[in-house]
């Protein structure tokens, strides 16, 4: 097998001034061993000798082929033979009988994003293609919801992808030129059979694409921030509040979409609201003060501003449930990035809990707006007293909201690898 040489004709990747991280850490690469992965890993060797980065080449094994392993391990041995390091992550845990694709797609972006940030990466190059655009359209076409990839997005797993996102260089280049790159090294690939079964609507979309002739897609740039955007604050108790004469100004498909992000970011979860509920919910804004849910959050809106916090009583989205609370990192509720330095049984929404929280912590916790109160992560020791580490002075348990970050990243504000750095 041939190796590219740097000053091999190769079609560029697009979108690496992206790639501007101050500290130039690692870059994880996803590799499947497909045609599309295996060109990208060859392509990404020679861009990131030439720059000086590092590159970690991950493969997720989901267990639904017999030759998974096997495929898991030619992955393995080609990354090494370009010198580049590379993991095996596995998706353990009972497979679902209904809506497999949807499921093993979530499970590969959450292993994904842990992997990539336990290497220190805040990007992953992923290995979509032109062909995956037309194939998005043609899926529309038939009547199937399939966003078209773009080529910087963060990472769809929440929270297991906080702070990673993806770049996709080959968007612009067809199937059929990177497989054309791999034959002049010698090199083969993975064919994976789902690829042709028929049961997956990009199946058949990948069928039509080879029997009729398409426009070769654009791969768009997400759309531009929301100009209501800085205008949002983020409170300590990760509510957020925005003005109302500014979302009042803002057009109609922009207020969707923020309050749409808003609500997701603000409740920590990750189904979005129905164009249905959203459009409810515009409805509402003409009226002078109102309160109400959406997506697991709460909107209080008074004469001045919409503050935007978790729906303290809303546990239909598998929320605010007790979580065992290790050494070091964990997150609550989608919404809190907590750090025990110190053994503690478990962190439980506030609700309900107040009385039993110290004097002084009592007095703090009045400047917290009253719907934000029941929500926030209360701390049980191992001999049952309570805190709240957003108000007690004991930094041994420290908490962060995480909402904002998030926010910005969805709205398209974090446009690259040194932004992703500043959160």
């Amino acid at each position: 097998m041939r190796w590219l040489t740097p000053a091999s004709d190769i079609a560029p990747l697009a979108g690496l001034e992206r790639l501007n991280g101050p500290e130039r850490p690692p870059i994880a690469v996803a590799l499947s061993g497909g045609g599309d992965s295996l060109a990208l890993l060859h392509l990404a060797k020679v861009w990131s000798d030439r720059a000086g980065r590092t590159l970690v080449a991950l493969t997720v094994d989901h267990g639904l082929q017999p030759a998974s392993a096997a495929w898991s391990r030619f992955c393995a041995e080609r990354a090494v033979r370009l010198g580049v390091t590379h993991r095996t992550l596995t998706w353990i845990g009972d497979k679902p009988t209904s809506g497999l694709p949807a499921a093993s797609r979530a499970a590969r972006h959450a292993l994904l994003a842990e992997a990539a940030r336990a290497a220190g990466a805040r990007v992953i190059l992923m290995a979509h293609t032109a062909d995956d655009l037309m194939e998005a359209e043609l899926m529309r076409a038939a009547g199937a919801s399939a966003p078209s990839p773009r080529l910087w997005s963060p990472s769809p797993a929440w929270p297991a992808g906080r702070g990673v996102f993806l770049l996709r260089p080959l968007l612009q280049r067809r199937r059929s030129e990177l497989r054309a790159v791999l034959e002049a090294l010698g090199e083969t690939w993975i064919e994976d059979p789902a690829n042709d079964d028929p049961r997956y609507a990009r199946t058949l979309a990948r069928r039509r694409l080879n029997e009729c002739a398409i426009g070769l897609a654009r791969a768009g740039e997400p759309p531009a921030p929301p100009s209501a955007l800085p205008h949002v604050r983020q409170g300590l108790g990760g509510e957020f509040t925005i003005p109302r004469d500014v979302l009042s100004a803002a057009a109609p498909a922009e207020q969707r979409r923020l309050i749409g992000v808003l609500a997701l970011c603000a409740a920590g979860t990750t189904r979005p609201p129905s164009a249905a509920a959203l459009g409810r919910f515009v409805a509402k804004l003409s009226e002078p003060t109102f309160t109400t849910t959406l997506a697991g959050a709460r909107f209080e809106a008074d004469a001045t501003q919409l503050l935007v916090c978790r729906e303290a009583g809303e546990a239909a989205r598998g929320g605010l449930q007790p979580l065992d609370l290790p050494l070091g990192e964990s997150v609550f509720d989608g919404r809190f990035l907590l750090t025990a330095r110190r053994p503690v049984s478990s962190v439980v929404p506030l609700a309900g809990r107040a009385a039993r929280l110290s004097r002084a912590e009592r007095v703090l916790l009045k400047g917290f707006h009253p719907a934000v109160r029941p929500g926030l992560p209360a701390i049980v020791s191992l001999s049952s007293e309570v805190t709240c580490p957003l108000l007690a002075v004991d930094d041994a348990i420290g908490a962060k909201p995480l909402g904002l970050a998030r926010l910005r990243g969805a709205l398209g504000a974090i446009a690259d690898e040194a932004s992703a750095a500043c959160g």
